[in-house]
């Protein structure tokens, strides 16, 4: 069983950066590939990137995709935000590395509000 927390989210200009966090409980965290989902209003969820069990960083574009097993937390780094980028944001844990699927994430966190202002 994992239980995910998300934090980090708020209000922020065009052009600025966000970290986003996870916190994971329970000791099988490491074990568990990790995702990052988004939601934007009046759009289903959509991938946002993901990472695997023994992976450090994985960077794609203006998103950073991190984890800290030892802290048992995931981070998701987004520069250069967008007003396209306000959503509610999920964190998700996955036996399967690389799936876009949510369908293959067995646990989900509450999400966190990003808002971005133009």
């Amino acid at each position: 069983q994992v239980q995910l927390v998300e934090s980090g989210g708020g209000l922020v200009q065009a052009g600025g950066s966000l970290r986003l966090s996870c916190a994971a409980s329970g000791r099988t965290f490491s074990t568990y590939a990790m995702g990052w989902f988004r939601q934007a209003p009046g759009k289903e969820r959509e991938f946002v990137a993901a990472i695997s069990t023994y992976q450090s960083d994985s960077v794609k574009g203006r998103f950073t995709i991190s984890r800290d097993n030892a802290k048992n937390t995931v981070y998701l780094q987004i520069d250069s935000l967008k007003p396209e980028d306000t959503a509610v944001y999920y964190c998700a844990a996955s036996p399967r590395y690389g799936t876009r699927d949510e369908s293959d994430y067995n646990y989900w966190g509450q999400g966190t509000q990003v808002t971005v202002s133009s």
